[in-house]
């Protein structure tokens, strides 16, 4: 049964549950634009209760998707060791350039590439998951396979 829950850290389901929040209380001013919409007149060709209804409807599919979320994660915190797992920031050096940047390993809702937070399903988070710091790790990715050094691996 365990297969069916999301690891996440903390960190992402506090972030879930508070656009949860933020969306609820976004609600009551969705149904009143609907409603004073809906007060203009003909529904046909009502472009404004055409928007307002989508909104609306837009604001309850992602309640539904984040409440979802919520329900199947499993918040995991970090062991403090040198073993690269979810919730850990991870030097890397790439091989084929020498380059360096830095990352953070997070459950797939809060995977943010622009942040430098890596999923632990993406290509170079199931590779490097469970390595230590000096490990050498080949990583298949859809463009081709390169190798990284693990140089730091912190909470």
């Amino acid at each position: 049964m365990q297969s069916y829950f999301n690891k996440v850290t903390q960190a992402g389901y506090d972030q879930i549950a508070a656009e949860i929040e933020a969306l609820k209380q976004s609600r009551p001013e969705k149904i009143e634009q609907l409603q004073a919409a809906r007060a203009l007149g003909d529904l046909s060709e009502n472009a404004e209760y055409s928007a307002a209804k989508r909104d609306l409807r837009h604001l309850e599919s992602r309640l539904r998707y984040l409440g979802k979320q919520l329900r199947y994660a499993q918040v995991v915190k970090p062991k403090d060791d040198a073993v690269i797992e979810i919730g850990k920031q991870v030097v890397l050096q790439f091989m084929d350039d020498q380059s360096e940047d830095t990352f953070e390993l997070v459950g797939t809702p809060e995977a943010d590439v622009g942040a430098n937070k890596i999923s632990l399903i993406s290509p170079i988070g199931k590779a490097i998951l469970d390595h230590t710091v000096g490990d050498v790790v080949s990583i298949d990715a859809p463009n081709g396979a390169y190798q990284v050094k693990i140089l730091d691996v912190t909470l």
